[in-house]
């Protein structure tokens, strides 16, 4: 079985690890290795090649929250088995990644295990995401929004509309604001942009939301993503000069009552930066923790590491 076929056969591959996603913020770049047992799969590992001064990184594409390695539980498991399973996938999975001298990957925060990478030398970070775990009760998800999210959706529906939009130049345009009121360039191209939304419209598994005034300004723009299982927050923009409006919450508001009608939760995908988390925080979604992993393959690289440590301390 290759990978590509475990993708179309298998729901439970998250979106951010199917063939299609990578075919698009990556391509020509990934590869995957696929462990399967007379043709049931087993566990997958997808992975993106980067070289970069004579260096060979397998790590995170852009756009992407996550990737790491997806495993199939037999039914019925107890607890200690379902530990020596991923023993055993997961361990096998390490041996057959290709050489590199650095790898880095974020993985689901399903993957609470990361003991037999460990084992395997790899080192581990903790992150976090925030989610909103379950969508069927909206009048119970907006009850725990902070009370200024509250105040500022009130407040952006006196003054825009929000737009569903299939024009991703018009959302590119607001989503670069934001960049360049930080001083920014964005970390990925409108020519990936395009690659990737086309391939989700032609899926039904993305939606373009614009808040816009009555002499057409676009205030602010969220660009959602989802599979059966979880919605996610993939881009936001906002004009500096429009902020006041509140716009950003009434369409993330939009956003989730959407998700709603398409699957189970939504994904704020979280941020290590304090002022983006603060605002995600305040839409009253659990803090989840997920691992990013590490792992040094060669001996040039340890010293390249070494030396930038010790560059740094100076």
């Amino acid at each position: 079985m290759d990978y590509r076929q475990l993708c179309a056969s298998e729901s439970s591959v998250p979106l951010f690890c199917r063939d299609y996603w990578l075919d698009a913020v990556a391509p020509g770049a990934w590869d995957a290795i696929v462990l399967d047992n007379a043709g049931t799969p087993l566990g997958a590992w997808p992975f993106v090649r980067h070289r970069h001064l004579g260096f060979e990184y397998l790590q995170m594409p852009v756009l992407t929250q996550f990737l790491g390695p997806w495993i199939a539980y037999p039914a019925g498991q107890k607890q200690h088995s379902r530990l020596s399973h991923e023993k055993d996938v997961f361990t096998a999975l390490i041996e057959r990644l290709p050489a590199h001298d650095y790898l880095i990957q974020n993985f689901h925060h399903s993957i609470t295990n990361w003991l037999p990478f460990h084992w395997q030398g790899f080192t581990q970070t903790t992150r976090y995401t925030y989610l909103l775990d379950d969508l069927r009760d909206l009048d119970a998800v907006h009850a725990g929004f902070r009370s200024n999210i509250k105040t500022d959706i009130k407040k952006a529906k006196k003054a825009v509309a929000v737009v569903v939009t299939e024009d991703l130049d018009r959302f590119w345009a607001v989503n670069q604001k934001t960049f360049a009121r930080q001083d920014k360039s964005p970390p990925y191209s409108l020519e990936l942009l395009r690659r990737l939304d086309t391939a989700l419209a032609a899926r039904g598994q993305r939606r373009i939301f614009l808040a816009e005034d009555a002499s057409g300004a676009v205030h602010a723009g969220v660009y959602l993503v989802w599979d059966e299982h979880t919605a996610y927050y993939l881009m936001s923009g906002g004009d500096p000069a429009l902020r006041s409006s509140g716009a950003t919450s009434l369409l993330v508001w939009d956003a989730i009552q959407h998700a709603a009608t398409v699957t189970r939760s939504f994904d704020f995908e979280g941020s290590m930066m304090e002022p983006v988390e603060r605002f995600i925080r305040a839409f009253g979604a659990t803090q989840r923790p997920y691992s990013q992993l590490a792992h040094v393959g060669t001996r040039k690289m340890q010293l390249r590491l070494l030396a930038e440590q010790l560059l740094g301390r100076r």
